[in-house]
C-alpha cells in the first residue's frame, strides 16, 4: 500500500537487508527494555507482516513474562493467512487500518485493489479469538470524513473499537497541509450528530486516544495529537526497523542499539545506554509543531530521501 500520509511517492530509498535488526535481535532488545520495567510492545510498520515468519518473533517476545502486552498494527491485506499463527504464538491483540469503506476510494488513496483483503483480515482476526481488536482511520477532509458513521457503523456490527485519529504532519506525509485536518471537536461533532450527545470516559491509564461512549454504550477514541497534542503525558519510545531508539515520532536523533549489540556491548551496557536516554529525554515535537504559527510539511521528499530513517514507514506508525 501506497498511503498518502505515509507513502505519497512514486519511489523510496530502502534500508539495506544487512541494516535491518534480526528477530533475536529484537527480542534481546525486548528483554533489555523488560528489565527496565516495559510491559507492552507492539509490532508495527510499515507493514510488520511483510516480515517473513512474523509469528516467530511473537512467540520469541511471548516467552518474557514481563512482556503482558503484545500487540500489532497492520494494513491487514494478510491478516487473513496469518491471524491464527499469530494468536497460537502468543499475540492478543490487534489493530488494523481501515480507512474507508470504499474500494474504489482506497484504490485511489492508497494504491491498492485489495479492500477485500484487509476485510477479510478484520473479519478473520474476530474469527481468531484475539481479546482486542481496534480499527484506525485516519480521518483527512475531502477524502473520508463524510465516512465517519459508516466506519463507526461497522465496528460496532463486527463488536470492535473505532479509533479515528487526526492526520498527521509526520515522516512521509509530504503533501500534508493543515486544512485537510479533521479535528477531534469535528469527529465528535459529526458522531453526536448521528447519535445524540457523546459522553467522554475517563482512563485510568494512560493511551494516545481519548475514548468517548454513545447513549448505547457504544465506545470509540479519538488520537488529537495534532490540534490537542499530549507530548507531557506519552511514555512511550520506538525501536526502529534497523535499531534506533527514539523517544517521539518527531524524533530527529535517537540512540542506535544496533551498533551497541554488532560491537559486543553486553545487555547491562545497553540497558544504562538506553535508562540515561530515557531519564534525560525533553522530546515533545507534536506539541511545538502546533505551537508553529505558520505549519507546513515536516519533511520535504528531498530530505526523506536523504535519510530514510525519518520515513514512518522506517520509524513506525
Amino acid at each position: 500500500m501506497r498511503c498518502r500520509y505515509c507513502m505519497p511517492e512514486a519511489e523510496y530509498v530502502w534500508l539495506p537487508r544487512e541494516s535491518i535488526l534480526s528477530f533475536e535481535e529484537i527480542d534481546r532488545v525486548a528483554g533489555i527494555f523488560a528489565g527496565l520495567g516495559v510491559s507492552k510492545v507492539r509490532l508495527t510498520g510499515g507493514e510488520p507482516l511483510l516480515r517473513h515468519d512474523l509469528p516467530k518473533l511473537v512467540a520469541l517476545l511471548a516467552r518474557h513474562a514481563a512482556l503482558n502486552d503484545l500487540a500489532l498494527t497492520t494494513n491487514g491485506i494478510l491478516l487473513g493467512r496469518e491471524a491464527g499463527r499469530l494468536y497460537a504464538a502468543g499475540l492478543r491483540r490487534v489493530t488494523v487500518s481501515l480507512d474507508t469503506l470504499r474500494p474504489e476510494r482506497m484504490a485511489e488513496f492508497a494504491r491498492s485493489q485489495r479492500h477485500a483483503d484487509v476485510i477479510a483480515g478484520i473479519d478473520a482476526a474476530v474469527a481468531a479469538g484475539f481479546g482486542s481488536v481496534k480499527l484506525n482511520t485516519v480521518i483527512i477532509r475531502g477524502y473520508n470524513d463524510d465516512e465517519i458513521v459508516d466506519l463507526l457503523e461497522f465496528a460496532r456490527g463486527r463488536g470492535l473499537e473505532a479509533r479515528f485519529i487526526e492526520y498527521m504532519d509526520v515522516g512521509g506525509a509530504t503533501g500534508w497541509s493543515m486544512d485537510q485536518v479533521f479535528s477531534q471537536r469535528e469527529i465528535v461533532a459529526a458522531i453526536a450528530g448521528r447519535y445524540g450527545p457523546v459522553r467522554p470516559l475517563h482512563q485510568s491509564t494512560w493511551a494516545p486516544a481519548e475514548r468517548f461512549a454513545l447513549a448505547d454504550g457504544t465506545v470509540f477514541g479519538v488520537i488529537a495529537s495534532t490540534t490537542a497534542p499530549f507530548c507531557r503525558t506519552c511514555d512511550r519510545g520506538r525501536l526502529t526497523a534497523d535499531g534506533t531508539f527514539l523517544l517521539c515520532l518527531y524524533g530527529e536523533r535517537g540512540l542506535d542499539l544496533r551498533e551497541l549489540l554488532r560491537l559486543g556491548a553486553d545487555d547491562t551496557a545497553v540497558a544504562a545506554e538506553i535508562a540515561a536516554l530515557w531519564s534525560a529525554r525533553t522530546d515533545r515535537g507534536a506539541e511545538e509543531r502546533a505551537e508553529l504559527a505558520e505549519r507546513g510539511v515536516l519533511h520535504r521528499i528531498e530530505s526523506l530521501r536523504a535519510d530514510p530513517r525519518r520515513e514512518m514507514h522506517t520509524r513506525g506508525g
